[in-house]
C-alpha cells in the first residue's frame, strides 16, 4: 500500500480491505459487488468560465454590427466600487490582451481578464427588455448579495470597496 497524502487517510486500492475475506461483505456495507469491473471515475464537469443566453447573444451580435466592428468580442470585467463593493463592466473590445480568457459561444466571443475570472466564474449574460431594465445584466452564482441597481456585488471571500452608486 502506498502511503496516505497528509489528512487523506489511507490510500484505497482494488485489494480487500484488511482482515475482509475476498469477496465477502463488509460489515455495514450490505452485499458486495461482484463482477470484477474495474472502478471507473466519472469524468469531471467543468463549469464554463462564462455563458451567454441566446438572447444576450443576439443583442450582443447587433452591438458589435452596428459599431462596425463585426469581428470584435464583448469584454465582460469586474471592477472595485459600486455600492456593494465590486460591479460589472462591459465594453466592445477589438482584440485581446495575451492574459485574457476569450471563451465564444452562439457567435459571440467574450473576453475577460485574468483580474475578473474568479468574482465571475459561472456567470451568465442575459439581456433584459422590461418596463424597469432595458440592457445586459449578469447572473452571478459568486455574488452573495449585490445592490437593488443589479451592477454591484459583494463575493463570500472578498467584500471589495463599497462606494456610493451616485
Amino acid at each position: 500500500m502506498t502511503a496516505p497524502l497528509p489528512g487523506m487517510g489511507e490510500t484505497v486500492t482494488k485489494e480487500a480491505p484488511r482482515g475482509a475475506a475476498t469477496g465477502g461483505a463488509i460489515a455495514g456495507m450490505g452485499a458486495p459487488i461482484t463482477g470484477g469491473s474495474p472502478l471507473v471515475a466519472s469524468p469531471l464537469v467543468e463549469t464554463p468560465l462564462i455563458s451567454i443566453t441566446e438572447k444576450a447573444a443576439v443583442k450582443a451580435r447587433d452591438l458589435l454590427n452596428d459599431r462596425e466592428v463585426s469581428n470584435g468580442m464583448l469584454r465582460v470585467f469586474v471592477v472595485g466600487g459600486g455600492c456593494s463593493g465590486h460591479q460589472y463592466g462591459m465594453a466592445v473590445a477589438e482584440s485581446a490582451d495575451p492574459t485574457d480568457t476569450v471563451v465564444e459561444q452562439q457567435g459571440v466571443k467574450i473576453v475577460v481578464d485574468r483580474d475578473s475570472v474568479p468574482f465571475i466564474q459561472g456567470a451568465e449574460i442575459d439581456y433584459v427588455d422590461d418596463l424597469m431594465k432595458s440592457g445586459f445584466t449578469i447572473y452571478n452564482p459568486n455574488a452573495t448579495s449585490s445592490c437593488a441597481c443589479g451592477s454591484s456585488f459583494q463575493t463570500a471571500g472578498d467584500t471589495g470597496t463599497p462606494r456610493s452608486c451616485v
